[in-house]
């Protein structure tokens, strides 16, 4: 046998101990192959990555040096390519193996003899995050990231590259190591957008929404758009995440950008939506905001002269669903931003069925529920939503489930948004007989449609409306037999939902004529909590330059809210009630916001000086607390508040609301009907300033007011969250029984 073969033979017969991790008669085979053929270098290189395997490295440097204590500097160097070789070739099948640990050491290894092989550093930083040894410090001092900015002479392997990227946007985001990474690899992977966008964009959505870190998403997307900045997805996703954080111009110039790229009518009232939310949110920029509300009606009424065809992507259509949300923010007209609501929800489901058409015949072929009416097994319900957590929707929807008969209703969760860190969240999963929490970096609305669709839920209640596009998605694909929307929002308008939840007052009597779902009104009211938790509060009348016998009117409202038109009254209360300031709080951008009320105040005569802008308080329980501090309420209109107001009348504060026709225009109306107030209740922009001064001139009705509310606490069904529960149980029995009629 030639010594070639030899070897050969010693290799197969080694490479089959190592695939059995019989690593130490594997060397003892190589050390045989050493005294036969001492020559043979590879054996020595075999021999000493075993010794590795084994953790006897020190033995392994030995056997190394040993072999090239001999050569000259030319013979040296091609030894250490080769046994660079051997290492690389180890490495890599410990790595499939995943035996991560010796795959990392064997690198350490290639590293000591090739400290300038980009490609190995890269794995090494990848393994070492994977065994979770490598901490954001211990990133910056392997000094890769200035060897990435620095060196332009290698072949980099570029899916490696983006492989280590997600791994470190995963590990350490938000910490600015993980941006400055992700910078250092723009020039590298410019010549593969697609790969850097399939590793940024989930990990940006990730970071903003279940992080709750959108400035870090945004400019996470900010370096993307270095290298494409006509990703018309990206710059969407981009725009958001500015807004989150508080960057409203940026939103709003990222919005307009989108907007200016050609793309399809669906796109451009998406890029419609986002400059809307950008103007809308911040609270002042109320011309701008009336321009582009007119533009998007016409947007989406074009759309409907359009029919849907199969090829539409499925996020466009998805993006439709929330795209009417804005409409009554505008103007109190139910039948006119309702009719438009419905008719675009319709289109979006037809479009959306078309693409799912299987799925869809089978959810239709369960259209009645399985199992009679008259079955003793409880019915399953499922609760759908992204809120269910400390948001408003959580907050008030907990005593539902709270109070819930677990002999006849059987609770599902489906929650979108998995917030870990939340414990009103968790205490909604350990509510839950069934929980299923769903992330949002790469939401699947079919997916998560089958699932419901699989778990036979008797009745579907969302709490989201069209506040998300994916819920929105989930309802129109109809994977229960009966679907219902509560508390979140508006109704839908989606064909697939059957039932809104309502109640006496919230609707007008005929407002089943502008509405395609079947209006359930609950006998007395359409939400009741048995309270809510109130900690100290933060404001001070002198910290305020406020004194004691000054009354004090508040408005605390997001700047969406915030219609020019009710600014006006609301400062014409403040100009006729003397000795009195006007506490005005709310998410919003303070600059635009203040800009926005001392502009009205100037023209209405008020002196900017009786005005007085609140930050955010940091817990719920203290904005509540902080109530107190108010001697009456403004709220807002032509959309009112909902948990404001409910904060507002459990802290015992006069109201005074303006009723509209629209949902969103009579939410404290029938707040304040079910806690037996009639004060406050104005049916015109006149009798909102009429109550307004009188509420403001008068201290005793005041107080007489406050005390009725302190006593309604025992005694109103606005708080009486069980007997709540009792009606909404009865509602979704008939509906049960309805269905199988």
């Amino acid at each position: 046998m030639t010594n070639k073969s030899l070897s050969a033979n010693w290799q197969q017969q080694a490479d089959r101990l190592i695939q059995q991790n019989n690593y130490s008669q594997a060397a003892s085979l190589y050390e045989q192959a050493i005294e036969t053929e001492p020559d043979v270098k590879s054996h020595y290189w075999h021999l000493g990555m075993l010794m590795v395997l084994q953790e006897q490295e020190a033995e392994a440097q030995t056997i190394w040096l040993m072999a090239m204590a001999d050569g000259e500097l030319e013979q040296i160097d091609q030894w250490t390519v080769e046994l660079g070789q051997v290492l690389v070739a180890a490495a890599i099948h410990q790595t499939e193996r995943e035996n991560l640990a010796a795959a990392w050491a064997l690198r350490r290894h290639l590293q000591e003899i090739s400290p300038d092989d980009l490609n190995n550093r890269l794995n090494l930083v990848s393994l070492a995050i994977a065994l979770e040894n490598l901490t954001p410090n211990d990133l910056q001092e392997t000094d890769i990231i200035s060897l990435l900015k620095t060196s332009s002479d290698q072949l980099l392997e570029v899916p490696l590259l983006l492989h280590l990227l997600n791994q470190i946007l995963t590990a350490f985001a938000p910490h600015p190591i993980a941006l400055e990474f992700a910078e250092a690899c723009l020039k590298w992977v410019s010549g593969d957008v697609m790969g850097l966008m399939t590793v940024m964009l989930p990990a940006s959505i990730r970071i903003a929404h279940a992080l709750r870190q959108p400035k870090f998403a945004a400019e996470l997307l900010a370096l993307y758009c270095r290298v494409d900045d006509q990703n018309i997805e990206i710059l969407g996703h981009l725009s958001g995440f500015y807004q989150d954080a508080d960057l409203y111009d940026l939103g709003i110039q990222t919005a307009q950008r989108r907007g200016g790229l050609p793309s399809s009518l669906l796109e451009q009232i998406f890029s419609s939506h986002l400059l809307l939310r950008g103007l809308m949110t911040p609270g002042g920029y109320w011309q701008e905001g009336l321009i582009a509300i007119q533009q998007h009606r016409q947007l989406l009424t074009a759309l409907l002269e359009t029919v849907p065809t199969i090829d539409i992507p499925p996020i466009e259509i998805t993006r439709l669903l929330t795209s009417s949300f804005f409409l009554p923010y505008f103007k109190d007209d139910p039948k006119l931003n309702r009719s438009l609501q419905n008719q675009v929800a319709a289109w979006s489901q037809t479009a959306l069925h078309q693409r799912a058409s299987k799925q869809i015949v089978r959810y239709q072929s369960r259209s009645t529920p399985l199992i009679p009416s008259n079955s003793v097994r409880p019915l399953k319900i499922g609760y759908l939503s992204h809120c269910m957590a400390r948001h408003s929707v959580g907050w008030l929807a907990r005593w539902l489930i709270k109070h819930h008969d677990r002999s006849r209703f059987q609770l599902h969760g489906y929650f979108i948004n998995d917030r870990k860190h939340d414990s009103l969240y968790q205490w909604y999963v350990n509510q839950m007989d069934h929980a299923c929490r769903i992330g949002v970096e790469v939401p699947d609305s079919e997916d998560l449609a089958e699932r419901i669709y699989q778990d036979d839920i008797d009745i579907l209640i969302d709490l989201d409306s069209i506040t998300l596009d994916l819920s929105s998605d989930i309802l129109a694909l109809k994977p229960a037999p009966i679907q219902v929307t509560w508390l979140g929002w508006d109704a839908t308008g989606i064909p697939g939902v059957d039932y809104f939840i309502a109640d006496p007052y919230v609707l007008p009597d005929n407002a089943q004529d502008y509405y395609t779902e079947t209006i359930w009104r609950l006998p007395q009211t359409y939400i009741a909590v048995d309270g809510f938790e109130v900690e100290v509060p933060s404001l001070r009348r002198d910290h305020l330059d406020i004194s004691n016998d000054a009354v004090i009117f508040l408005s605390a409202q997001k700047g969406y809210k915030r219609h020019a038109d009710t600014a006006h009254l609301q400062m014409r209360i403040i100009k006729n009630v003397p000795n009195s300031y006007f506490l005005i709080k709310g998410s919003a951008e303070q600059d635009s916001i203040q800009q926005f009320f001392i502009e009205i105040a100037l023209s209405e005569g008020v002196a900017p000086d009786r005005l007085r802008f609140l930050p955010e308080t940091l817990t719920e329980g203290v904005h509540r607390a902080d109530l107190a501090i108010a001697d009456v309420v403004l709220d807002t209109y032509p959309y009112n508040g909902a948990t404001t107001t409910l904060e507002t009348l459990w802290m015992g504060v006069p109201l005074i609301t303006r009723v509209g026709e629209q949902f969103a225009a009579r939410n404290s109306y029938t707040m304040l009907k079910n806690v037996g107030i009639e004060e406050g209740i104005a049916w015109t922009d006149e009798e909102y300033v009429e109550w307004g001064v009188r509420l403001g001139t008068d201290a005793a009705l005041r107080q007489q007011i406050h005390w009725k509310l302190r006593r309604s606490r025992q005694t109103s069904p606005l708080w009486n969250a069980a007997q709540f529960t009792r009606e909404m149980e009865e509602a979704y029995q008939q509906m049960w029984i309805h269905c199988k009629q």
